[in-house]
């Protein structure tokens, strides 16, 4: 699309990129005199209204770090397929400012209010996962505010022990206020072929050999994710891109984009165009929506379109934590209260068929989500040590069940499984690791020596205190 911008408009876009280079400018000046007027004995901590975590937190009085002011894209260059992006700066943000040069992020996280620092920090995953890795693979330098209050570029060359660190830290060494990021081209549509399988096993095969080759039925796959409804309804999700102009999709209305998957057999075709390709999960929170009724066709149609969006229903969600809504509910019918279970964990691929088997006759959820990846970098991340060079399987798994005799029974399960199947799961929801188990699986030691020295004074929480201890 750089082609339709005049020299008017590149002008334009000049002069709209040097201001936002000064508006950035004065919100990091912002968020260092935050910093500076919190007591040298308090933690310091993000002031945050919103977040994309599930683990219940301490409540604080104490002010936290302004970071208003660091919530836009800097700058695009078309032409080194580059951006840099201020650390609080949504997905949806991201995506609308490089869309328009036909350019995209690596790797776009499902949900449009995530942001590009909370991605990095503490990993996101998506379709193009099994090709481009995680979102901090994509991160070529980040400026980042430290617990001592010095804010250090960091790359993979230069204060490199924090850039590697960096990934699954959940700011406990330090927040970004900058990242620069690689993109890549993306054409305006996707067309989609939905694969129905009736065992999992042989899902799991057909993943694993679009993963290895790059490709299904003799054609290059850009996008692969899957669902699975039970032991004997699965889909893989197979995605490629294309300039052809032709009908679309739209699910953001009456049609549920989860519900368009299933079919009896064989394989199903459908497009979108990219734009709602990439937010095809958020108007429904995946498959999360029916929780609060908006997949009842009746209050579907009266329910505001602007409002069905992960962001409304994520503060239906705290609401109800806050007065605990569902768990009255239950004790109104004499039911027990529900255990949380929401969690996206990894295991290789070869162990994912024994995953699910066991998962569908464990855990009473339905669907899960399937979103293979494997690393770019070959040197590996240590706070997330899964391996480079081998394939994982990322199951996303969100709703409740009947809490059990002892706290976090379900996920305690999980939890097991998981380290026994040599996986990982991610630490924005509930954990219930002992401090020997979580080191073991998320890189202790090069943990604390990165912390003792970007963090001497422990001005920000450890990362096993936010994780577990949900301080």
């Amino acid at each position: 699309m750089r082609g339709l911008l005049s020299p008017t408009s590149v002008y334009v876009v000049s002069v709209r990129a040097d201001d936002a280079l000064a508006a950035h400018a004065v919100g990091v000046q912002r968020l260092l005199a935050s910093y500076r007027s919190i007591p040298a004995t308090a933690s310091v901590r993000l002031a945050k209204s919103t977040s994309n975590l599930f683990r219940a937190r301490a409540k604080r009085d104490a002010p936290g770090l302004d970071t208003s002011g660091l919530t836009g894209v800097i700058s695009v260059d078309p032409d080194a397929h580059t951006a840099d992006v201020a650390g609080m700066c949504t997905y949806e943000d991201l995506v609308a400012a490089t869309l328009p040069y036909g350019l995209s992020p690596l790797v776009v996280p499902q949900l449009k209010t995530i942001t590009l620092g909370g991605a990095v920090t503490g990993l996101g995953i998506e379709s193009t996962s099994f090709r481009n890795g995680l979102p901090h693979e994509s991160v070529l330098e980040m400026d980042i505010l430290t617990g001592t209050g010095e804010l250090v570029t960091a790359s993979r060359d230069q204060h490199s022990d924090l850039f590697h660190a960096f990934p699954n830290s959940y700011g406990t060494l330090g927040y970004s206020t900058r990242l620069r990021i690689e993109l890549e081209s993306v054409k305006p549509f996707v067309a989609l072929r939905h694969i129905r399988f009736d065992a999992l096993p042989e899902l799991v095969a057909a993943m694993d050999r679009i993963v290895d080759t790059g490709g299904y039925d003799g054609a290059p796959v850009d996008y692969l994710d899957g669902v699975v409804f039970s032991a004997d309804e699965s889909y893989l999700c197979v995605g490629v891109q294309t300039g052809t102009p032709g009908p679309v999709s739209d699910y953001t209305g009456q049609r549920i984009y989860y519900r368009s998957i299933q079919h009896d057999t064989g394989v199903k075709d459908d497009r979108l165009t990219i734009h709602d390709y990439l937010w095809r999960w958020d108007t429904d929170w995946f498959w999360c929506s029916r929780a609060f009724g908006v997949q009842n066709p009746r209050l579907r149609r009266f329910w505001p379109r602007r409002y069905r969006r992960s962001s409304v229903y994520w503060k239906l969600v705290a609401l109800d934590r806050r007065f605990h809504i569902a768990d009255g509910i239950e004790k109104r019918h004499g039911r027990p209260p529900l255990e949380r279970v929401v969690q996206d964990i990894e295991v290789p691929i070869e162990r994912c068929a024994e995953f699910l088997a066991w998962f569908t006759a464990t855990v009473p959820i339905e669907p899960v989500w399937l979103c293979p990846l494997r690393l770019r970098d070959q040197d590996g991340w240590p706070l997330y040590p899964i391996r480079p060079g081998r394939s994982y399987v990322n199951v996303g798994f969100w709703s409740s069940v009947p809490a059990g005799a002892t706290e976090g029974a379900t996920n305690r399960l999980i939890e097991a499984k998981v380290t026994e199947l040599d996986g990982h799961k991610s630490l924005y929801s509930d954990s219930y690791y002992t401090p020997e188990e979580f080191d073991d699986l998320y890189g202790g030691e090069a943990y604390k020596t990165v912390k003792k020295t970007y963090d001497p004074d422990s001005r920000l929480l450890d990362l096993y205190a936010k994780a577990v201890q949900r301080r």
